[in-house]
């Protein structure tokens, strides 16, 4: 089993920055990728970016590169989320996830999820 603990949401005007943090423990090892998702009132889960374990090359969906930026501190188990030039549409609930690589991203892991929002 692996624990997700989120941290560092909260609410800021658009343009603005903040970092998001996920602590892992437990079977860390034997995830092989970390990643970020959101959820936004009324609208489904979606992906916005991933890291993985060893090589650490990120992944990031369309709307947040450039923006966005996913890294990883190994010898703490913490993934981080860096959210920069923040618009009102990031307005959501951010959700740590942790899994495997079999060919596809397979996430098996979540955390309880922080809030971000964003005003205009």
């Amino acid at each position: 089993q692996v624990q997700l603990v989120e941290s560092g949401g909260g609410s800021v005007q658009a343009g603005g920055s903040l970092r998001l943090s996920c602590a892992a423990s437990g079977r860390t090892s034997s995830n092989d990728v970390m990643g970020w998702f959101r959820q936004a009132p009324g609208k489904e889960r979606e992906f916005v970016a991933a890291i993985m374990r060893i090589s650490g090359n990120p992944y990031y969906a369309a709307s947040v590169k450039d923006r966005f930026t996913i890294s990883r501190d190994s010898a703490k188990n913490t993934v981080y989320l860096q959210l920069n030039s923040l618009k009102p549409e990031d307005t959501a609930v951010y959700y740590c996830a942790a899994g495997s690589n079999t060919g596809s991203l397979k996430f098996d892991y979540w955390g309880q999820g922080t809030q971000v929002t964003v005003s205009s």
